[in-house]
């Protein structure tokens, strides 16, 4: 358990360190960059955005696809397969049935007063996407350093969460669990959907929060299941 708590660490570290090094380099670009920029970063509590890039939603089908006459409106070789429903845009996706990306996804992050305060995040599929949520914990980080790696706690949903349309799925991020006075303080934080998504999306907190040993559960499709605590 050690070692893959060590492994997680590390991982989400060098992402962390990816997004930091990308919103510097954002910095030092010209003015119509500095708007672009604007457009693919959290300012809110409430962001349809992702911390690296959001061009999941956009890779679209060929010219010839396109011209084909296959009366699902979807764009795509297989839009007559089972694994798709006739008439539905999947936003230029290869098909439904595919875990859900970071950058597949709209969050939504609040303040909430249970289990001595916490914040919930709220996701949903991007418009035209239609995806499964894996029941696992997401990765989790406060800042770039080992230390405000969010720990899992196991709670939350046990089956992979369809999201499309209005559908939403929860996790929970408890950012301190000490008595002490001690911690950091930070404003943002850095949430992806698998340790291994290159594409970690960075979420402006309600209010900063000051942060020691943070823990965050599995996605649940229930607000109930996505209270955290130290078990």
């Amino acid at each position: 358990m050690r070692s893959r708590l060590a492994a997680r660490s590390t991982r989400l570290v060098l992402a962390a360190a990816a997004v930091t090094a990308l919103a510097a380099t954002t910095t030092a670009c010209g003015p119509e960059e500095d708007g672009a920029a604007a457009t693919t970063t959290s300012a809110s509590t409430e962001s349809g955005t992702s911390g690296g890039s959001d061009s999941s939603a956009t890779g679209g089908s060929s010219d010839s696809d396109a011209g084909s006459d296959s009366g699902t409106g979807s764009g795509s070789k297989d839009s007559g397969s089972s694994g798709k429903e006739a008439g539905t845009d999947d936003g230029g996706k290869s098909g439904y049935g595919q875990s859900c990306g970071t950058n597949d996804l709209n969050f939504k992050v609040t303040s909430e007063t249970q289990a001595g305060g916490y914040y919930l995040v709220t996701v949903s599929a991007k418009s035209g996407i239609t995806c499964y949520l894996d029941p696992n914990t997401p990765s989790v980080s406060f800042g770039s350093d080992a230390s405000g790696v969010a720990s899992p706690v196991g709670q939350g949903g046990e089956d992979p969460i369809k999201l499309t349309g209005s559908a939403v799925a929860y996790t929970g991020i408890s950012p301190k669990t000490t008595n002490s006075d001690s911690g950091v303080e930070f404003e943002n934080v850095i949430i992806a959907t698998s340790e291994e998504d290159e594409n970690p999306a960075e979420l402006k907190l309600p209010e900063p929060a000051t942060v020691e040993k943070p823990i965050v559960t599995n996605w649940d499709d229930e607000i109930s299941g996505a209270v955290p605590q130290v078990i």
